[in-house]
């Protein structure tokens, strides 16, 4: 049974909401895809922080019109599944991986950043790309070098200079142990 006009109405501004943050939108044609599937792979997506659905081309249409993602509306045909995410890495990486592993009945269409759509091979090298957890992750880490080797460098001093103490002491110890003989 289809959607009335306010349950079409209410797609529209539900998706165009999604739209309105996106950093990126990646199409994926599906066909003969399992339940199953389809499930993990929107489990997989909400774990992401991706918005993963499929509704129908005219009402995508209109919720990409008049928006940087404008260049899909010619890419729009065929059953879709539509991720819609703030990390353009994440929906690249999550509908890239699942297309790889079911590759007869999912594949990558097309996708989109703003104001510039993608082929399936530009989707898969951003796919490949450090998604932005790791990005910051390297950039913490890269931050917190120079603090924790000046850290290791002030904790060597007392260090160096406790066992240096220590070896006199020792040094001491020998010489005083052949005159007491």
């Amino acid at each position: 049974m289809g959607l009335n006009l306010e349950q079409k109405q209410a797609v529209v501004a539900e998706v165009s909401e999604q739209v309105s943050r996106a950093q990126a939108i990646v199409l994926a044609e599906y066909r003969s895809l399992p339940v199953g599937n389809m499930t993990e792979l929107r489990k997989r997506a909400r774990n992401s922080g991706i918005y993963l659905r499929v509704l129908k081309n005219t009402l995508a249409r209109r919720a990409v019109a008049d928006t940087p993602f404008a260049g899909l509306t010619e890419m729009m045909i065929g059953p879709l599944a539509y991720g819609i995410s703030a990390d353009p890495v994440a929906v690249a990486k999550i509908l890239h991986e699942f297309s790889k592993e079911n590759s007869e009945k999912f594949t990558i269409k097309a996708g989109a950043m703003p104001n510039v759509v993608m082929t399936p091979d530009q989707v898969a090298q951003l796919a490949k790309m450090p998604s932005r957890k790791e990005l910051l992750a390297i950039l913490l880490g890269t931050m917190q070098a120079p603090v924790a080797k000046l850290a290791r460098t002030l904790n060597e001093v007392p260090g160096k200079f406790v066992r240096t103490l220590a070896a006199v002491q020792e040094q001491r110890e020998k010489q005083a142990a052949p005159e007491a003989a």
